[in-house]
């Protein structure tokens, strides 16, 4: 196990998604304790605490709730002795629209799930964070450095959080956390499945032509592959890594 790990607890804010599910498993099989948390499919979080032979464990929270964040935060903090990591996995089934396309309510919505869940996670978690000299990693968005036209509702809030990222890296630092995102491109799971499978899909054969055209690498990504670089990101080996945004997008953004 990384010495990171080694007191408290690994927290995955969205366990039950296609990444967050990867997330666990990664650390959990490092030999970390590892909480996680699910929105609405417990049958996925439940199957998941299987697959980790009963050694995880998850609760349901809505991120919105700054209330109900709080009083998780601390039940876990004392539970687990402390919180070391906080992985934010949270995805939403934010759709493709255009901006002309978007009404207020939807955009209000959207940035309450987004940005103010994840500024409510933070809030509650930084005193645990301070403690153990631990790190954020969230989880975003390759559209940061090569705008999708459609994806603004996806894009945009997570825009403002990568500036709340490198807030914490910069007045946090002194404290001894960190904190560092991982900026998606397509990743064959979780919410890209859903949208998928949508009828009237964004996701056509034209749209797939049209993004494979823009990858270096002829693939979409693993959600192995993003748990790797969030396994990184949180452990000891990146210790002097902070404020970062790290594409994992095929190159996408070159």
């Amino acid at each position: 196990m990384d010495k990171q790990f080694e007191k408290g607890c690994v927290f995955v804010i969205g366990g039950s998604g296609g990444v967050g599910n990867a997330c666990v498993q990664r650390f959990y099989e490092d030999g970390a304790k590892v909480v996680f948390t699910y929105n609405q499919n417990e049958s996925a979080a439940k199957k998941l605490k299987e697959t980790c032979k009963n050694q995880v464990e998850y609760f349901q929270l809505a991120n919105q709730d700054n209330e109900q964040v709080k009083k998780l935060m601390d039940h876990i903090s004392e539970q687990y002795g402390g919180i070391n990591t906080i992985i934010n996995a949270a995805g939403f089934n934010i759709p493709q629209k255009f901006i002309s396309e978007i009404t207020p309510e939807l955009w209000r919505k959207v940035i309450d799930e987004d940005v103010n869940g994840f500024f409510n996670i933070v809030s509650a978690s930084l005193p645990y964070i301070r403690l153990a000299m631990g790190s954020y990693v969230f989880i975003s968005s390759a559209g940061l450095f090569k705008y999708p036209p459609g994806d603004v509702l996806s894009v945009a809030p997570k825009a403002t959080i990568e500036h709340a990222i490198k807030g914490i890296a910069k007045e946090e630092g002194i404290h001894g956390v960190r904190a560092n995102s991982i900026a998606l491109g397509v990743i064959d799971t979780g919410i890209f499945h859903r949208l998928l499978n949508e009828h009237d899909s964004f996701f056509d054969d034209k749209w797939h032509e049209a993004v494979m055209n823009t990858l270096a690498i002829k693939r979409f990504g693993l959600a192995e592959e993003v748990a790797g670089v969030a396994y990184f990101l949180a452990s000891s080996q990146s210790g002097y890594i902070t404020g970062h945004s790290i594409p994992i997008d095929g190159g996408y953004h070159i």
